[in-house]
């Protein structure tokens, strides 16, 4: 399973869309900071699932009709930091599809996150991503997960990475920096988290017109329900600070 990640950096790279899954043979394309009002139902192929209608910095995500039947879409609003509440660039920082794989007969859930920038705390984007997962795992239990995005957290994130091992999520990092914006905030922004799956490799792709670079997520499916891997089995996984 082939996904790409992408912030747009307020709709700049929406162009590089078709080619990005042209050129890597994508199976799920998942956006953010877009333009959802500007974005076509179609993307080299790719149909799109669902996206936003509200944010400023929207969220979408595309699928290979050949590959996947969709099931059900849903957005969620997650914990709002003092950016959101004073600028509101987006009520909505998650969106899910759940899908039936046609060519594995697996089922999965997949999301495409944005978390509050570097302006809110890590303790606050940590909540937001726990509430993201149990979002998720409330489309569907023991169902293998992926979620990518912009998470905005280039820092600590061996800790962060301990924290969703102990809720039963791997977190993935890619072979090099997404971001790359001024001297002090290079680093891994953009990343995935995941239960049930083995994440093969991610890695950062070249960049175009946005800040953030594109990052292509290679997954299998693991033997086993999503919820015999981890710590978190088949709790939900608690949303702390």
């Amino acid at each position: 399973m082939r996904t790409i990640s992408y912030n747009l950096r307020e709709h700049t790279a929406s162009g590089e869309l078709e080619a990005l899954v042209r050129d890597y043979d994508v199976d799920l394309l998942c956006l953010q900071e877009c333009d959802a009002s500007d974005l076509p139902d179609v993307v080299g192929g790719l149909q799109m699932a669902t996206a936003t209608k509200e944010n400023r910095l929207g969220l979408a995500m595309y699928y290979r009709r050949d590959r996947f039947d969709m099931v059900r879409a849903d957005a969620f609003s997650l914990k709002k930091s003092l950016h959101d509440r004073v600028l509101t660039p987006a009520h909505e920082r998650l969106i899910g599809v759940k899908f039936l794989d046609l060519e594995s007969d697996h089922t999965l859930v997949a999301g495409s996150f944005h978390a509050a920038p570097l302006t809110a705390s890590n303790s606050l984007r940590r909540h937001q991503i726990n509430a993201a997962h149990i979002e998720l795992l409330g489309m569907g239990k023991s169902i293998a997960t992926l979620m990518v995005g912009d998470f905005n957290y280039p820092f600590f994130t061996q800790k962060l990475s301990e924290r969703m091992n102990d809720a039963g999520y791997d977190l993935s990092l890619s072979d090099r920096s997404t971001y790359t914006r001024g001297m002090f905030f290079r680093g891994h922004f953009d990343f995935a988290t995941s239960r049930g799956l083995d994440i093969k490799k991610v890695e950062t792709l070249p960049q175009g017109a946005s800040d953030h670079l594109p990052i292509l997520v290679l997954a299998d499916y693991r033997d086993g329900d999503a919820s015999e891997h981890g710590k978190g089995h088949d709790a939900a996984p608690k949303v702390t600070e």
